[in-house]
């Protein structure tokens, strides 16, 4: 199956977070556009999520330990662990969800 991104539905996370999410029979991918400023406030979910930033810095706090993410790293949120994060500048993330994130389709 291939998808344009930018033809895939936008949704609002929370105030400056819009992401439009790909799914496979596994996973959900996420492309999310963050406004400067923007915050997701702390939250946890079932699945497991890797996260990257692809352009930009996020500040991203991850049970307690908070580490910025700039191009060129990854990391990963295990099940059901507390994260936020705050956007220093504009950023562009991708996200990979474990398993599928029903909530998001």
């Amino acid at each position: 199956m291939k998808k344009v991104i930018s033809e895939i539905k936008e949704v609002e996370l929370a105030n400056g977070l819009k992401g439009r999410y790909f799914h496979t029979d596994s996973n959900t991918i996420g492309f999310v556009d963050i406004e400067k400023g923007a915050i997701l406030p702390a939250h946890s979910h079932f699945h497991e999520q890797t996260t990257f930033v692809t352009e930009g810095k996020l500040e991203m706090t991850i049970d307690g330990v908070t580490q910025i993410l700039e191009p060129g790293i990854i990391t990963l949120i295990p099940s059901n662990i507390i994260h936020s994060a705050r956007a220093l500048t504009n950023c562009k993330v991708t996200d990979i969800f474990y398993p599928v994130r029903e909530d998001y389709k």
